[in-house]
């Protein structure tokens, strides 16, 4: 008796012995990433890196916003499905501690976030995508983005420079590296994923003077400090509880001696918000309630909310069918859910835009002593994620699009 194989299955067994069969290369090109990492906005010798495998491969591309490579792989019917796949490729100002033959050539930086796994990742589904191309209906677009980790972040800048038109991807997928969750395991999770995050910046300004006087000032350390306590009422009383938010000030800087009040207090802090609404609503209330009980106290008020990221929401429909691909080639036991976490990505401009999937890669191994967190210096990841992260990249891009 002979057994149907579908076509689909046939292909991602095909991308499952190419991903086992280029590990190796692939491994060795995030050594090389990891070890020549660079500062956001500055990843020159990177895109260079990209655009040179890229060439090799025989993908056309072209360059936005500096340092970004965006490549372009055109299967059968090429009108008939169009899907992005991204990865960030900038490090961060961290000094690295690991004791590896690959450990970080640049003083004070390193890819403590493993978004040298992301652009591994992207490449080897690239080499993949384009060795099958013959297989697989539709276009895809590969988005390899700078400066994730600093305002105004890099997707931002690549959707100015129209990233997303010309032609306008229908969904777009990342992953991240989860050093928590064990290597050979992938996670995802629909809806509400990763919290957007704001800036604030508050300058409170009033007559100092000597500390044995403080009737003649305005005190701006007692002021400050009843600010600091009543924020914390603007998502405790404003906001429903069943609604995830954060706000921490998390420096208090005024005062230089013991016997002086100071005319200056600086604070600074963050807001996280999952809802998008909630999020500028309560930028409204911070405003009022901030400049309202510091003029009520005597003193002057300089307010700056610096609006960073959006929140990061997978479409429903676009993640059930990745999870469900996922389980196809990994097996469903190999998959998991996601947690909600108050973090921010700026794959949430793309989200925002288009239908998104942003799920996670496992990279720890507690066995091996590879646990510690993203942005330490020493994170580090179990490279036998490297076959699983090109493996399923290449099968999203391949076969993952919305339906019905």
């Amino acid at each position: 008796m002979i057994l149907y194989r579908s076509p689909t299955i046939m292909l991602q067994q095909k991308i499952k012995d190419l991903a086992r069969q280029y590990a190796p290369e692939f491994i060795d090109v995030r050594r090389h990433l990891h070890a020549h990492p660079e500062l956001s906005y500055q990843e020159f010798e990177t895109s260079k890196f990209i655009q040179q495998k890229l060439s090799g491969y025989n993908i056309p591309f072209e360059v936005k916003a500096t340092t970004g490579v965006i490549g372009l792989i055109k299967g059968k019917n090429p009108d008939s499905r169009i899907v992005a796949l991204r990865a960030d490729m900038d490090a961060l100002p961290i000094e690295e501690q690991n004791d590896v033959p690959y450990k970080s050539t640049k003083k004070g930086i390193m890819h403590a976030c493993g978004h040298d796994v992301h652009t591994t990742c992207l490449l080897g589904a690239a080499k993949i995508l384009s060795d099958t191309k013959a297989e697989w209906q539709g276009t895809i677009k590969l988005i390899f983005q700078p400066g994730e980790e600093k305002n105004p972040g890099g997707a931002s800048l690549l959707i100015k420079e129209g990233v997303l038109e010309k032609p306008k991807p229908e969904g777009i997928f990342a992953l991240h590296v989860n050093p928590q969750l064990e290597v050979g395991k992938l996670s995802f999770r629909p809806g509400k994923v990763m919290a957007s995050a704001d800036e604030i910046y508050i300058t409170i300004k009033g007559k100092g003077g000597h500390a044995a006087a403080p009737h003649l000032t305005a005190d701006t350390i007692l002021i400050a400090s009843h600010l600091v306590v009543s924020l914390q009422q603007v998502i405790s009383r404003n906001n429903s509880p069943l609604q995830p938010s954060v706000l921490s000030i998390t420096s208090f800087q005024g005062g230089y001696t013991t016997n002086v009040i100071p005319s200056e207090v600086k604070l600074m802090g963050t807001f996280r918000a999952m809802d998008e609404g909630w999020r500028f609503k309560a930028h409204d209330i911070i405003r009022k309630l901030s400049t309202e009980l510091v003029h009520s106290m005597g003193a002057e008020i300089d307010l700056h909310i610096d609006v960073g990221y959006p929140s990061v929401y997978n479409n429903e429909q676009l993640n059930d069918e990745a999870k469900k691909i996922a389980g196809q080639y990994m097996g469903i036991e190999k998959v998991e859910e996601t947690e909600i976490r108050m973090g921010a990505e700026d794959f949430g401009y793309y989200s925002q835009q288009i239908p998104g999937c942003f799920f996670r890669l496992g990279t720890g191994n507690k066995t091996k002593g590879i646990t510690s967190g993203v942005h330490t210096p020493l994170f580090n990841i179990d490279e036998d994620a490297i076959e699983t992260g090109i493996g399923m990249m290449a099968i999203l891009g391949a076969t993952g699009a919305l339906h019905g």
